[in-house]
């Protein structure tokens, strides 16, 4: 603990933050900015600290890499369960996480929170043209059925963390991310809030990747699709013949 004060404070100094007359009121950085997945991956946690000019209430997003997801709605026909409809979104983030000093209800009113996408029910996740004519209760049933099945997947944190302020200004947060978070580029989005409004912002880039013999089977798996099917096809011939000769009875 003692130890995170000490960087943030000359951390905070350095860039100037002490100084008044700086129009920066808020500064913050990662404990890493790289999280190596290898074969022995079972999640981890990374430090997100920073410091504030004067007071206020900080508010920090972590979204995954964003993608696209279709959503199907299965109904019972015939006594089989069959796709009957389905809806795509765009700028789906694969990770999704909130933390914040205060509850988001108390940061600001509702408008501001979605401007800034901060919260689950304030994610914004946007359809195809094709997909807005369903309406706007059809849409919000297919959002709210996306976000379940990533919350169940846990790559969509269902409670907020605490955002926990160490001596006056200087601030902190834990970011724990799951065994099946998915690689790519995140954003840390870290906000000021005054009065019920934003008014300073820091996004931290943070990366997620593989490595080890993990990356080159996900790298083989990726660039040459048909042969590595091909050789996860011989891999497990090779496989159950060689288990039939080692159990096989005299």
């Amino acid at each position: 603990m003692l130890r995170v004060l000490l960087a943030v404070a000359v951390w905070a100094a350095a860039l100037g933050l002490c100084r008044p007359g700086v129009a920066q009121d808020l500064v913050a950085d990662l404990s890493d900015h790289v999280i190596a997945i290898n074969t022995g991956f079972t999640g981890t946690k990374v430090l997100l600290f920073g410091a504030t000019e004067g007071e206020g209430d900080v508010a920090v997003v972590v979204r995954g890499p964003a993608d696209r997801a279709t959503v199907r709605e299965k109904d019972r026909v015939a006594g089989i369960w069959l796709n009957h409809a389905s809806m795509k979104f765009s700028g789906v983030p694969g990770f999704y996480a909130v933390a914040s000093s205060k509850p988001l209800e108390q940061l600001a009113a509702p408008n501001v929170l979605e401007r800034a996408g901060i919260g689950l029910k304030y994610l914004q996740l946007a359809v195809s043209d094709d997909d807005r004519e369903a309406g706007p209760e059809a849409i919000t049933a297919f959002r709210d059925a996306l976000i379940r099945g990533q919350q169940r997947s846990g790559l969509y944190v269902t409670d907020t963390g605490q955002v926990s302020f160490l001596s006056g200004r200087l601030f902190r947060t834990r970011i724990d991310f799951p065994a099946n978070v998915p690689t790519g580029q995140y954003q840390v989005e870290a906000y000021l809030f005054r009065g019920g409004q934003v008014v300073d912002a820091q996004t931290t880039p943070l990366i997620v990747g593989k490595v080890g013999m993990g990356a080159e089977i996900y790298e083989f798996a990726q660039n040459d699709p048909a042969l590595y099917g091909l050789a996860a096809i011989l891999v497990a011939v090779a496989a159950g013949w060689l288990a039939s000769v080692v159990f096989r009875r005299p």
